[in-house]
């Protein structure tokens, strides 16, 4: 059994730069750099896809030590234009990832993502593994079949009630192609559509992402940037099957085995279950692996937080 003692973030800081990085003709990334510019990088992949990044997750890293990078993703947060399904795969991700790091004149950095952010650090490793120091990954999340299904519908084996709250829109046909009915929702142009449609999805995944309820979560993932900015990514992402093979993370994973890893995963982790870390853990064995006993989903459940910042700690000493 792994515990950890809540360990408090780093206080609040502010970057010492940003900026907005022109992508294409349609699509702008918002960056930040914040904590020491001669420091060693480290870059923050929020979840989602669509989620976008806080201040507040500036704040796992000690920033007299780290030199911290956090981007929204296009589509997300203040990345232009928000919810765009328009040229916007997981292979324009890594691509993005990649430009960041040059425009930012970084040699090599660590790569820190949850959720969403753990299948953008593989998938983006896999491709460039000379770029990555190491990986620190949590609540881990492959986007294989079965684990978009267990969203969609096994979810409901845990949380009936939000689960009937998040299909309750949908006609008794609707509700076997869930991820269709809601896909058509939400990419009709029009709010009155497509707005109830995102606030229901984010309502749906953050009344399931903690181990107790957290009306503060429900609250964030239901606002409307975030809700917009998650429901049309990964409405978008699920019918596409990432834009990537099948299985494809777990078959290069073996790309990685020389690159020290960290994988955080809550026992009850009920939006990514518990199983796929363990997948990615037989797959890749040389990464250290550290299960949270007392956890759910989210970045800020007590024990998946001191182990993520107690995580970055251990990589100054080595």
């Amino acid at each position: 059994m792994n515990t950890f003692l809540p360990v408090e973030l780093y206080p609040e800081i502010e970057p010492y730069r940003n900026g907005v990085l022109p992508l294409d003709k349609l699509h702008t990334m918002y960056w930040e750099e914040s904590g020491n510019p001669q420091g060693v990088p480290v870059v923050f992949l929020h979840g989602g896809p669509g989620a976008g990044a806080t201040p507040k997750h500036r704040r796992f890293f000690d920033p007299t030590y780290y030199r911290i990078v956090i981007y929204d993703q296009r589509g997300a947060g203040r990345s232009t234009p928000l919810g765009e399904m328009r040229d916007n795969t997981t292979p324009h991700l890594i691509n993005d990832l990649e430009l960041l790091r040059q425009y930012l004149s970084i040699d090599r950095w660590f790569i820190f993502g949850g959720s969403w952010g753990s299948t953008l650090a593989l998938a983006y490793g896999e491709v460039y593994p000379e770029r990555c120091l190491g990986f620190i990954l949590r609540g881990i999340f492959l986007c294989r079949e079965q684990e978009i299904d267990w969203f969609l519908y096994g979810l409901k084996n845990f949380f009936p009630e939000a689960w009937r709250e998040f299909t309750s829109p949908l006609s008794a046909i609707e509700r076997n192609d869930i991820l269709s009915a809601y896909y058509q929702r939400l990419n009709n142009p029009d709010p009155a559509i497509h707005m109830p449609a995102a606030r229901a999805w984010g309502t749906y995944e953050g009344s399931c992402s903690t181990l107790l309820p957290s009306p503060a979560t429900v609250s964030y993932f239901a606002s409307d940037t975030v809700a917009l900015g998650l429901a049309r990514m990964e409405a978008h992402y699920f019918c596409h099957d990432i834009f990537l093979p099948e299985n494809s993370l777990l078959d290069n994973v073996h790309k990685l085995h020389h690159i020290p890893a960290t994988i955080v995963q809550g026992r009850y982790d009920a939006v990514c279950p518990i199983v796929s870390a363990d997948d990615l853990h037989h797959a890749w064995p040389q990464a250290e692996y550290i299960i949270i006993d007392d956890a759910g989903h989210s970045v800020w459940e007590p024990g998946i937080q001191a182990a993520l910042i107690s995580a970055m700690e251990k990589l100054k000493k080595k």
